[in-house]
């Protein structure tokens, strides 16, 4: 067998475990986040009867078929307990995968998945190289504003501002769902830095003061806690940006960047109200701003998935055909002849009267609606066209 019929096998296998394994490691470490930020909150209460006065708070909890006792100390213990467990490689094994996929998949094909037809601002090359730069940029961006602004609240509100301004700039240079990606890419690496630069040399420092047998900075400690409680914050932004590709109506409209930005923020909400609840104050207002942004934002959708519609005479089914047939059935077929396309993407195929009604609303929602069909319109669909494949739908989807 000749290498090329492989080929195809072996990217989707690699694809399979790269995406596979970024799943498995992500969900340990947002697992690990969501219950410290947890814990944390549950151990500030000092225990009735400490075993040191250095004890802040102690838990006790019932899981599966055992009893945990947790502790947490004011600063430090008075000596390095053993074995003591630290949580970086979750987030390090993230971070690494999450690059390797958004190289194999958006980088290996930013013709086909980064650069954007309809703006024609950037080539492959440059696209990648607006991507890397963007990745780096944003943590020093980030760290330079967590040294200037104290105050959570204005850091919030400044922090917000700037991730919507970058959704509107990534979406000019990316196509739809390359700009979510990227997003995505660079809050993600922005979390990893966290740990990296700011949260493991906080934890090694206050290792190596109780090896010398002084007592930690506190101060570092609280740097930390601060990075990590971030990091807690974006996990949910960053989460719906990894599933984005499966909801063309979140990319592929025209206001892509503030549905992205308002899903965002609706995000961070969410996660307030939890942390809220983990430490015992039990309020609504966070959770109900989070529902009314989201309800804001399918909004959104609808309208510009309506106002984008036009308006086209009626269509005969040889018309439609030819359209199909010519714009989409290279790759949505029984025999793909796009090349690598070895199975109709999704199995959805395209090759007559019945696979058009059976598949009517996808089609209806790729190609008309969204226009994320053809993919980065590869096989250039013009408006016109797909006014008139929403005009047969419209008409009864007869077949001559």
């Amino acid at each position: 067998m000749s290498i090329e019929p492989i080929t195809p096998y072996l990217l989707t296998g690699i694809d399979l475990v790269l995406r596979w394994l970024h799943v498995i490691v992500g969900i340990s470490w947002v697992g690990s986040s969501f219950y410290f930020m947890w814990l944390d909150a549950r151990l500030n209460v000092p225990p009735k009867n400490p075993q040191s006065d250095n004890v802040a708070g102690d838990l006790w909890a019932l899981h599966g078929g055992g009893f945990y006792h947790s502790q947490k100390y004011q600063i430090a213990p008075g000596a390095i307990p053993t074995p003591l467990y630290r949580f970086k490689w979750e987030a390090y094994t993230t971070g690494l995968s999450g690059i390797a996929l958004l190289a194999f998949v958006y980088y290996l094909n930013a013709d086909l998945y980064l650069v954007s037809r309809d703006a024609g601002l950037l080539n492959p090359g440059t696209a990648i190289a607006a991507s890397i730069v963007l990745i780096i940029a944003a943590w020093p961006i980030y760290h330079v504003l967590c040294v200037s602004i104290a105050t959570e609240r204005l850091f919030a509100i400044v922090g917000t501002a700037l991730v919507a301004a970058t959704a509107w700039l990534v979406a000019q240079l990316f196509t739809g769902r390359g700009a979510f990606m990227q997003l995505g890419a660079m809050l993600g690496m922005l979390m990893v830095a966290n740990v990296f630069f700011i949260i493991m040399p906080a934890q090694r420092a206050m290792l190596a003061s109780m090896r010398t047998g002084s007592t930690p900075d506190a101060s570092l400690g609280s740097r930390a806690k601060r990075r990590s409680v971030h990091n807690n914050y974006l996990t949910l932004p960053v989460v719906l940006c990894m599933f984005s590709p499966h909801y063309p109506l979140l990319y592929g409209l025209a206001n892509n960047w503030l549905v992205l930005a308002m899903l965002m923020v609706a995000g961070g909400f969410a996660r307030h109200y939890f942390n809220l609840r983990n430490a015992g104050r039990r309020t609504v207002a966070p959770l109900a701003v989070s529902l009314l942004i989201v309800a804001a934002s399918v909004a959104a959708i609808g309208y510009s998935a309506e106002s984008g519609k036009g308006g086209a005479e009626a269509v005969t089914y040889r018309e439609f055909k030819s359209i199909i047939d010519r714009r989409c059935r290279t790759c949505h077929s029984v025999a793909p002849t796009f090349p690598g396309t070895v199975v109709a993407p999704a199995g959805v195929t395209l090759d007559n009267a019945a696979d058009f009604r059976r598949w009517a609303s996808r089609i209806q929602e790729r190609v008309v609606v969204s226009h994320t069909m053809p993919n980065n319109n590869v096989t250039g669909i013009t408006d016109d066209e797909r006014r008139r494949v929403a005009a047969w739908f419209s008409s009864g989807m007869q077949a001559d």
